[in-house]
């Protein structure tokens, strides 16, 4: 099956640095790599309200890429630093924009993330309907 690899405009950067794809599309399959919250020129966003709302607007890039939308959404992972502490502020920002009940969640906690300051990073499936 062919795969085609998704990297929107807006994250050429991380692609450069980091060398790796935002999304790889397999069939009808969209498997999105770990979206954090920071800028497009890749600083960590210090305030955890805003961090979060980044997250959701990193991964909507992403899933638009990839002719997708949340509603496509099949399967999600969230890794979370402190996840007790800021898990009802990272359910508000979701909950701004994700539907509720139309994908499978697990929620796992870390010490840390790729880079000092990031809160919470999150994965997703999506299949294009």
């Amino acid at each position: 099956m062919d795969r085609e690899v998704i990297i929107p405009e807006e994250m050429r950067e991380i692609v450069s640095r980091a060398g790796y794809a935002p999304a790889v599309k397999v069939g009808d399959t969209i498997y999105v790599a770990g979206q954090v919250g920071r800028t497009r020129d890749l600083q960590v966003i210090e305030d955890p309200p805003e961090q979060f709302r980044a997250i959701w607007e990193n991964l909507r890039i992403v899933l638009d890429a990839a002719d997708c939308t949340f509603d496509d959404v099949v399967e999600m992972t969230s890794y979370h630093v402190e996840m007790s502490k800021h898990m009802r502020i990272f359910r508000t920002a979701k909950n701004e924009v994700f539907p509720k009940g139309t994908y499978a969640w697990t929620c796992i906690g870390v010490s840390e993330l790729a880079h000092p300051g990031l809160l919470a990073e999150v994965k997703c499936v999506a299949v294009k309907r």
